[in-house]
Parts: structure tokens; C-alpha cells; sequence
């Protein structure tokens, strides 16, 4: 177990390189058109296999050891100083970049606006939260107008946020949110997507200021996004101080969630498992599509949203019956609510995993618009970076070498996600009861599961893609 780890971080060292290398990024709003050509039935094997091991192995640990995997180091006090500061910041570059996405040019290669909110935002920051750490708390755009007006006006929030509702407001925001991103005919237009920007953020605002905080991190859906990935990342809080340890180590120590935010973050991987497959062939097989003649978005707008809906009842229904099972098998006291709220978190290192490999390529090659973006953010001919001479270049898909890297590292990458998960659900199962061989029989859909799952996650890596 401990080869796969250090295989693991040493992944995760390789995927750091080379988006370092490449620059910042444009994300899924723009086309993926290339094949990885490479013996993938053995890849995908080997990945199964490796997932498959770490069962067998925690099996045969001795019981708390991969609850010691997850220990931390408290390195220096916590402090969120400023954060009111930054959030303005944040706000104000927001308003520019609206203003950009409604004066600026209508390519998305060139407009601000959608290189920030599908590339910098959607992968850049997103991943950041997830692998390092809860910068949201200061790059947030709505808390620090929201205190600025308090301070002003020396009122409070009106209105209690009704508990009922819980995360579920969440829920259907980040639904709505995916179906803009994966069914929309135009989300890379930069007035359309700067339209819909600017209305969001005035509507969580005035919910921020109607309902107090409770609004911002039970109802908005890209905050309560944000703070489930928060849970996964490298550094966190641990009384009072900045602890570090392995990604999942904060989920250890919280709390089980309650059912709409379990239900979430199920979502967050249906939602990304869909994302990826809705470009493949064998989908555009499934809607009667040839995928060499793609009709455009607003051919499949129902077809994709079906899929998305569909996609997630699906592996919430897959992963609750996993559960069941498992707790029949262990003769558990657990109800299935229960368990399903207590094993979900462990479900985040495969969204996260699968957030990263599919964006990889984007990356690469959206992160080197940005980067023209940054040097003429105005559009006015100026140089700021002194990149004048820099061009746009795709040639690294063109070579093998390359190629197999990219991959290798998308690969790993899912396959370091799946073995995280497995050791945060055998993790949580023995803190909820003590027991290794109880524990291992309640785990064994449930690891058969996200065995099957790294199979399908790698086969969608190399499935040859219409969109």
C-alpha cells in the first residue's frame, strides 16, 4: 500500500508539472478533437488491478491503518485576515470581466470572460480547492460586498434561512449550473455567459443579505461546491491551526453529512462522469447521432439534459443499493440513509480525480489563451507580459511522447482518486464501528463499486470523442 501512495503522490507531482508548464485554462466550453491512440485495454487493466489491491490489502492491515494514513501536521494559526478585503477584489474583477464579456470580442478565445469562468474558475480554482486548500474564503465574491452594505446600512438579515430547505436549493443550483455547461447552445458566448454571470451574483447577493450566511453556505450552490472540495484538500483547519496531511484527511474528521449535502456531492461525480460521456461515440450512438455530423447543441438539448438527470439517479441509485447491500452483508444497525450519508464523503477524491483528468487537455491548450489574455486584457493592442511574439500551439498532441504522458497522467490521476476513496471509506467505516472484519464485509460492494467505477473512468479517458 505504501508503493501506491508514493505512486500516487508522485502522480499528483506530474499533473502539478504540467499544468504549471502550460499556463492557466479555458475550460470544457471549448472543443476537445484529438484520439488517444494507445493500448488502453491494458492501462485500464492495470488500473482496475491496482484499485482491486488496495481492497485485498486493506483487508490485511491491521485495524486503524489507513486512519493513520490520514494523519496530520498543525503547522501555523489559522487566520482569515483581510478576507473582506479580497472578497471585494473578487467582486470588482467580476464587474470587469462582465463589462468585458458584454463590450469586449465575441470570440471566447480572445474575451476575457469566458476564459476566466471556464478556465481560470472552472479548472484553475476549482482544482486549487480541492489539492491545496479553502482559498473561497477570501476569493469569494459576495461576502464582502454583503458586509460592506451591513457596515452601511447597520442591518441585519430580515429573514431566518428556513432549515427545512437544508442543501437543497444547492442541489438544484448546481444542476441548472451543469445544464448551462453541457447543454446550452452557447456558454462560451461572452455577452450571454456575462448576462447570466451578472444576474447570478445579484441574486446570491440579495439572498446573502436577506437570509444572513446561512443562505451562502447551505443555498448557493458554487459556495457549498466549493466547500465540499474544501474537504478534500491538503491544507484545512485543526483546532485553532493550518494542519496538512493526505487529501481526504478533513473528511476523517467531520462530521457525516446530512442527506441533501451527501446527495451533492454524489452529484458533483454524476455530473462529471456525464460531462465525459456525452461527448463519446457510443452516446452519440445512444441519441442516433453521427458523431462526424454533429448537428450542434440545440439538436440534443433534451437529450443532454435527460442524460444528466438520468446520468446522476443512476449512480445515486447504484451507490445507495452498493450501501445496502454492504450493510446486510455486515449485519450493521445502520439504516440506509444512515450509511449513505456516512460513506458519500468518500466519493469526493473520484469527483475531484475526474474534475482534473477530464480538463487536463484544456488546460493545455486554453491555459496559452489566457496567458494572450493576461498581456491585452483590454483588447487595446498593449503587451503587459511582453508576450507580443506567443502564439497558440496544439503540436504536443501531435507527438507520441507526448501524448502517452498526457494520458498516463489523466490515468493515474483517476486511479490515485479511486485508491484515496477506498482508503477514506475503510477509514470511516471502522470510526463508525470498530471491527476490521465487519468493516470489510459492509465495504465490499461498495469497493467492488469503485473498482467498476475506475474501469469506466479510464475507458471514458480513451473513448474516441464527436464533440
Amino acid at each position: 500500500m505504501v508503493q501506491i501512495l508514493k505512486s500516487s503522490l508522485a502522480v499528483l507531482a506530474v499533473v502539478a508539472g504540467v499544468a504549471l508548464s502550460a499556463g492557466a485554462a479555458l475550460a470544457h466550453a471549448s472543443e476537445q478533437g484529438f484520439v488517444l491512440l494507445l493500448p488502453t485495454d491494458v492501462y485500464i487493466a492495470a488500473g482496475g488491478a491496482s484499485v482491486a489491491l488496495t481492497v485485498v490489502l486493506l483487508a490485511l492491515l491491521p485495524p486503524g491503518a489507513a486512519e493513520a494514513v490520514f494523519r496530520t501536521a498543525r503547522l501555523w494559526p489559522a487566520s482569515a485576515a483581510f478576507r473582506h478585503v479580497t472578497s471585494c477584489l473578487a467582486a470588482g474583477l467580476l464587474a470587469f470581466l462582465v463589462w468585458r464579456g458584454f463590450t469586449g470580442s465575441r470570440d471566447p478565445s480572445v474575451n476575457p470572460m469566458p476564459l476566466f469562468v471556464w478556465t481560470v474558475w472552472w479548472i484553475g480554482l476549482v482544482t486549487l480547492q480541492g489539492l491545496v486548500g479553502n482559498h473561497w474564503r477570501w476569493t469569494n465574491p459576495w461576502t464582502g460586498p454583503a458586509a460592506v452594505l451591513a457596515r452601511l446600512t447597520g442591518s441585519r438579515a430580515p429573514w431566518r434561512y428556513p432549515r427545512w430547505l437544508g442543501h437543497w436549493p444547492a442541489v438544484g443550483i448546481f444542476l441548472m449550473f451543469a445544464g448551462f455547461l453541457l447543454a446550452d447552445p452557447a456558454p462560451s458566448d461572452p455577452a450571454r455567459l456575462a448576462a447570466y454571470a451578472g444576474a447570478y451574483w445579484y441574486v446570491a447577493l440579495l439572498g446573502l443579505v436577506l437570509f444572513g450566511p446561512a443562505w451562502m453556505v447551505r443555498a448557493e450552490g458554487i459556495t457549498v461546491l466549493m466547500r465540499i472540495y474544501a474537504r478534500m484538500a491538503v491544507l484545512g483547519r485543526d483546532r485553532g491551526r493550518v494542519a496538512a496531511g493526505l487529501p481526504g484527511w478533513q473528511v476523517i474528521r467531520l462530521k457525516a453529512p446530512p442527506l441533501a449535502l451527501a446527495v451533492f456531492t454524489l452529484v458533483l461525480l454524476g455530473t462529471g462522469s456525464f460531462d465525459g460521456l456525452n461527448e463519446t461515440f457510443w452516446w452519440m450512438g445512444v441519441l442516433g447521432v453521427n458523431p462526424l455530423e454533429f448537428p450542434g447543441r440545440s439538436a440534443v438539448i433534451g437529450q443532454t439534459l435527460a442524460g444528466l438527470v438520468g446520468c446522476n439517479l443512476a449512480l445515486i441509485g447504484a451507490f445507495a443499493g452498493c450501501l445496502w447491500l454492504g450493510e446486510r452483508l455486515a449485519g450493521t444497525r445502520r439504516t440506509l440513509r444512515d450509511a449513505f450519508c456516512l460513506f458519500a464523503p468518500s466519493i469526493l477524491p473520484i469527483a475531484l480525480a475526474y474534475h482534473i483528468a477530464h480538463y487536463l487537455t484544456a488546460l493545455l491548450v486554453d491555459g496559452q489563451y489566457v496567458l494572450k489574455a493576461l498581456n491585452d486584457p483590454l483588447g487595446n493592442g498593449a503587451s503587459l507580459l511582453g508576450l507580443t511574439e506567443f502564439y497558440v500551439t496544439t503540436g504536443f498532441f501531435n507527438t507520441p511522447g507526448t501524448v502517452k504522458l498526457i494520458w498516463l497522467t489523466q490515468a493515474g490521476v483517476v486511479v490515485a482518486g479511486h485508491v484515496i476513496a477506498i482508503l477514506l471509506a475503510h477509514a470511516l467505516a471502522l470510526k463508525d464501528m470498530p471491527g476490521t472484519r465487519r468493516a470489510v464485509l459492509g465495504q465490499a460492494p461498495l469497493a467492488a463499486f469503485m473498482v467498476a467505477y475506475t474501469v469506466f473512468g479510464l475507458w471514458l479517458l480513451a473513448s474516441p470523442r464527436g464533440l
